[in-house]
This record gives C-alpha cells, sequence and structure tokens, in this order.
C-alpha cells in the first residue's frame, strides 16, 4: 500500500548516525520519518557498557544510550516507524522506499544509516556469552579486559590492528588464524609478529568459547597436529569482517567491492542526486558510535541545504 504523502527526508536506519540525522533534520523543520530496520538502535543494542562516548561520565549500557537517542529524536517531532526496507526505486527526484510489509513511502531526500553487521562464527557459545566476554570490537570492549590474556580471531587488516590494540592492555594475545597465512598487509604482519606479547596460532579453528556467566578460556583444534587444546583467556575478540547493510540500495548507489556504500570525500553524499550515506554503512575504517553520530549531522545538513537548494524547505 502506498503513502501518498511526499516527505521532505525519510531516514533508513536507527542506530546512533540514522538518530542524529533525525534530531538535526526534526530541528531544522524537516519533518523526517525514520523507519527503524530489523534492529532498533542498530549494533549498540548488542553492547553492555558504553565508556567512550562523550556526555557520560559513568558509562551508560548500549541499549539504554539507544533509548536516551530515540527519545530526544522524538522529542524534536521525527516520525518513528517500524518496519525494514527490501527495495527502493530512485528513479526520479521523488525516491521511494518499499517495506517488508509492503507499503510505499517517497520523499524528496533520502539518509541512508542502516550500519554494517559483524560477521560471527555462528558457535552456540558466541551467542551465548556475547556481551559477557565476547565482542566483535576490540577498541570499545578491549579496556574492560586489560591485565588478562585475550583472545582475537581473524586474519586481516583489521584483526590486525585490533591485536595490536589488546597487546597494549593485556599481558598475552593469542590470535588464531584460520589458515596457514594472515591476509594482512605485509607491514601489519610484521607488526604483529615483532610484538612479543602476541602469540599467532596458524590453520587454528575456534571449536567452542567456555565459561558459564563469562569466558574463561576457548577450546581450540590445530588441523595440522590434529589436536584440541583449551587456551584460558577471560575476553575472545572477534575480528573476521563486517557487512555492511547496503543491500536494498546497490542497484541505484555505488559501493565498494565490500557493499560499503561511497560517498563524495567530505560529505555525505552518494553519486545519486537526493540520496545520502552516514554511519558504518558508508565507513569501514572507523565504526565508533560518535564517528557514527557525527556523519548523521553531517548527512542532515547536507539534507537541509540540497533541499532549500532544490525549494522543497
Amino acid at each position: 500500500m502506498a503513502d501518498t504523502k511526499i516527505r521532505q527526508c525519510i531516514i533508513v536506519g536507527s542506530g546512533p548516525a540514522g538518530y542524529t540525522a533525525a534530531i538535526y533534520a526534526s530541528r531544522a523543520g524537516l519533518n523526517p520519518l525514520m523507519i527503524q530496520g530489523i534492529e532498533p538502535g542498530g549494533q549498540l543494542m548488542l553492547t553492555t557498557e558504553v565508556e567512550n562516548y562523550p556526555g557520560y561520565p559513568k558509562g551508560v549500557q548500549g541499549p539504554e544510550m539507544m533509548e536516551d537517542f530515540r527519545q530526544q529524536a522524538e522529542r524534536m517531532g521525527t516520525e518513528m516507524l517500524f518496519g525494514y526496507v527490501t527495495r527502493v526505486d530512485f528513479t526520479g527526484p521523488v525516491h521511494k522506499v518499499f517495506l517488508d510489509s509492503g507499503e510505499e513511502y517517497q520523499a524528496h531526500a533520502i539518509i541512508i544509516a542502516t550500519g554494517a553487521s559483524a560477521k560471527w562464527l555462528g558457535l552456540p557459545s558466541e551467542k551465548r556469552l556475547n556481551g559477557s566476554g565476547v565482542s566483535a570490537c576490540a577498541v570499545c570492549d578491549g579496556f574492560f579486559y586489560r591485565g588478562q590474556e585475550l583472545a582475537i580471531i581473524g586474519a586481516g587488516d583489521t584483526a590486525a590492528e585490533e591485536a595490536l590494540y589488546l597487546s597494549k592492555l593485556s599481558p598475552k594475545v593469542h590470535m588464531l588464524v584460520r589458515s596457514d597465512k594472515m591476509r594482512a598487509s605485509q607491514i601489519m604482519q610484521d607488526r604483529v609478529h615483532q610484538t612479543p606479547n602476541i602469540q599467532v596460532y596458524f590453520n587454528t579453528e575456534t571449536k567452542e568459547i567456555l565459561g558459564d556467566k563469562a569466558v574463561d578460556g576457548v577450546r581450540v583444534y590445530d588441523k595440522v597436529k590434529g589436536e584440541e587444546f583449551v587456551i584460558p583467556i577471560k575476553g575472545f575478540f572477534v575480528a573476521i569482517g563486517h557487512q555492511p547493510n547496503s543491500i536494498p540500495f546497490k542497484d541505484w548507489i555505488d559501493t565498494d567491492e565490500q557493499g560499503y556504500i561511497k560517498t563524495i570525500p567530505g560529505t555525505s553524499k552518494t553519486n545519486r542526486e537526493g540520496v545520502f550515506a552516514a554511519g558504518d554503512v558508508q565507513d569501514k575504517v572507523y565504526r565508533q558510535a560518535v564517528t557514527a553520530a557525527g556523519s548523521g549531522c553531517m548527512a542532515a545538513l547536507d539534507t537541509e541545504r540540497y533541499l532549500s537548494a532544490k525549494g522543497f524547505h
């Protein structure tokens, strides 16, 4: 069913980028409609303690922070709609989005803030202990495990960077690589191998993360020796990549080889006029709540200027 009202702005996604864009767009009088997505609040809904976001001197639970963001956006006048976008039509000056419910909404401008989802191993113990020692962000959560032995799984540049970050907090970092070599750039591999408290395990498969209410070890399988053994740890970090949530837009918007939306440097503008992108769906470098919020602000300001120039605002 189509909603015949043509809005000034639709925001797709409801993490830090989407909510910040909504706050700014609402204050600018754009009357935005936010389509919240499958997981309103985004990845922070899976995060326990957040200590690195300004304004929370005692820290805050991820879901609590996203509730604060939501309430602020609503108070400013953002219209919230639960649902997720399955496809879009960006053919003309009026952009169309189609929801899983079959509903259609139209707007002169679209802000895509759908985020990126961490790739997981798929182990039941990984899911059970997520937030209790299992994390997909060493920069976000490593601080909570300082002074403890840690493990990280991954073989690319991100895994290498996060292993090096953890090595500054931990007496011993166990880096688990599933194949016989790392995929990271040579300079990153060299840095890992030259760091004395990082031990790299090649041809190693993670079988189970151990612990009742918190992580206390990981059981791994050495594919060369054909043996299983346990590494005692207190934190397990998954760094096998992220998947940007850009699939509904890829027929219309330029993306890189990994699916991250390309924006014009220094802006939130995409290759499609009137379509903007913010947050982790276009950021594979920083992936922090505070940088996502900043890019959401940029997207709202870019949207306001676009609509003003076109005479829609």
